[in-house]
């Protein structure tokens, strides 16, 4: 068994890519012995994964919106999905927009500018950057504060220091931890330092323990 294992590993590790790639899914959620990730890690094509027979990884992939359950086994990341060689895996869709969680600094500053100018001018546009959660994961960088307020409508407004102990990995501000709703439907401008960003929350969002990907929002 550990010489068919290590034959595995040997493919996996023939397939991975020399360089480091844009990640592409973040670990949701770790159980038990898992080699190689921790809690909120991102992850790249290629990566290889070792699971201990009863340990869990949680897997969510910014572009495709997969949700993997996996138990046991050796995981390598793929660009969409994962392969599972030797454990199990339970794949669901979930709402997530990859243009929320994907763009990078400049490519986001551009869209708040962009999408502000027109929300200005007339109203909101047919398509922002959505949120399926109303609790959202903000990461950010430590320092600072973080400023998300209501543009479609006035009076909702939420204004949050970024310290240590409030962040998650270092990182995240996670307002569902924090015990903070946003409002369905409503359209909202983040706002950390020089960055802007205007996004939508989905009508059908909801509280409770969503997928991090469907209320992930990247100002880092």
């Amino acid at each position: 068994m550990r010489s068919l294992i290590g034959a595995v590993l040997g493919i996996f590790c023939l397939v991975a890519p020399a360089a480091a790639e844009t990640p592409v899914a973040i670990v949701e959620d770790v159980q038990g012995k898992v080699a190689g990730v921790e809690f909120m890690d991102y992850v790249a094509p290629g990566k290889v994964i070792k699971l201990e027979p009863e340990a869990k990884l949680v897997l969510s992939y910014l572009k495709s919106c997969l949700h993997e359950t996996i138990t046991g086994g050796i995981v390598l990341v793929g660009t969409e999905e994962s392969s599972v060689q030797f454990g199990d895996v339970q794949r669901v869709k979930v709402p997530c927009d990859a243009g929320a969680v994907q763009l990078s600094d400049e490519e986001a500053s551009q869209s708040a500018a962009t999408t502000f100018r027109k929300f200005d001018r007339s109203g909101p546009p047919k398509k922002l950057p959505t949120l399926y959660g109303v609790s959202p994961l903000v990461e950010a960088k430590i320092g600072g504060t973080l400023t998300i307020e209501r543009i479609d409508e006035l009076g909702e407004r939420y204004s949050v220091p970024l310290k240590g102990g409030q962040l998650v990995r270092g990182k995240f501000y996670d307002f569902a931890k924090a015990g903070k709703a946003l409002t369905p439907g409503a359209t909202y401008l983040a706002t950390l330092g020089s960055r802007r960003f205007v996004f939508l929350v989905d009508s059908s969002a909801t509280s409770g323990p969503n997928p991090i990907i469907g209320r992930l929002l990247r100002l880092e």
